[in-house]
């Protein structure tokens, strides 16, 4: 379990510090979008290390619901998926979290080889970084947005934020997809939601599971879906599409049907506490089915959504 000094540090970060990780902090990713570089554009380490390294702590794999396992570090999530003909991974973290992952991969139980399918939230660093290695110690076949797939396969080259600040092992693409398409396997299927914005090809996995109780839960499994204050809804050179993308992901994430809310932040749906309260009290209900608290996280995307729209009016497409 990691230590309390860690959890308060992490519930310390704002959203915006939550995508930081090395060079990716959250104003660097906010000015990025704004058409500006981060600050002094500085070397991996400066400033953010601090923030990266609590991100990358390690927190305990664990059972979380249904055939859904918990895989992640302090601040990054990943999700073990189990199905009778293998498992799905969604998301890897940083370069360097590969083992780490690997290594909560097996402490449950599981094998490595057993990984089939590699999904993802988004193309970045802190999230997909760690994708070529994972896939070399798997052999599983990686699926991907249609608008992230040339990121992936180019290790983060000019990407729509970061330029090449943010480099990571290229990995090849084995199937393309696009916005509705599913992914199955051993009966299991997760159906892919573009929710752009954030990245082109950011995408938002939905899934029904079952719980000890034997009910059938809607779960949603959230990319990068609020904006950062700073994000340029007119568009920018590399992105000139940004604003027409966050409108359309603000249309589909209230559409959802959620009730297992979690996300690829582990601090967007209480990650620490949810955890906690398992240990708690196994028999209790599950804390990690919470539509009320989904329906709240989508409301304040919307809200931060909204006042971007109300400093740049003209940048609304709907």
């Amino acid at each position: 379990m990691p230590s309390n000094k860690v959890f308060v540090l992490r519930i310390g970060l704002s959203v915006l510090a939550l995508a930081s990780a090395t060079m990716i902090s959250g104003a660097a990713m906010a000015q990025a979008a704004a058409g500006s570089p981060p600050p002094g554009q500085s070397p991996p380490g400066a400033g953010a290390a601090p923030a990266a390294a609590a991100m990358k702590n390690p927190f305990p794999p664990f059972h979380m619901i249904g055939n859904i396992y918990y895989v992640g570090s302090a601040g990054l999530s990943c999700y073990l998926i189990n199905t009778p003909s293998g498992n799905i991974l969604l998301d890897t973290g940083y370069p360097d979290m590969a083992e780490q992952i690997e290594g909560n991969i097996q402490k449950l139980g599981f094998k490595l080889k057993d990984t089939k399918l590699l999904i993802n939230s988004h193309a970045h660093i802190d999230h997909g970084g760690g994708m070529a290695a994972i896939k070399a110690a798997t052999g599983g076949k990686l699926v991907v947005m249609a608008g992230d797939a040339p990121f992936f396969e180019s290790g983060g080259h000019n990407d729509v934020l970061f330029g090449d600040r943010n480099l990571f092992p290229a990995v090849k693409v084995d199937r393309v997809i696009h916005n509705g398409d599913q992914v199955k396997l051993g009966g299991v299927t997760l159906t892919a939601h573009l929710t752009p914005g954030h990245t082109p090809g950011n995408t938002t996995w939905t899934m029904v599971t079952k719980d000890k109780d034997g009910k059938s839960y809607n779960v949603v499994f959230f990319g990068i879906v609020t904006p950062f204050p700073n994000t340029n809804l007119k568009g920018t050179p590399a992105y000139p599409g940004m604003g027409a993308d966050w409108a359309k992901t603000m249309r589909v994430i209230p559409a959802l049907k959620c009730q297992v809310f979690l996300g690829s932040n582990s601090s967007f749906y209480d990650l620490e506490k949810k955890h906690q309260e398992l240990l708690n009290d196994p028999n209790a209900p599950n804390p990690f089915i919470d539509p009320t608290g989904c329906k709240a996280f989508v409301d304040r995307g919307e809200a931060a959504y909204q006042k971007l729209l109300t400093s740049s009016p003209q940048a609304e497409v709907r």
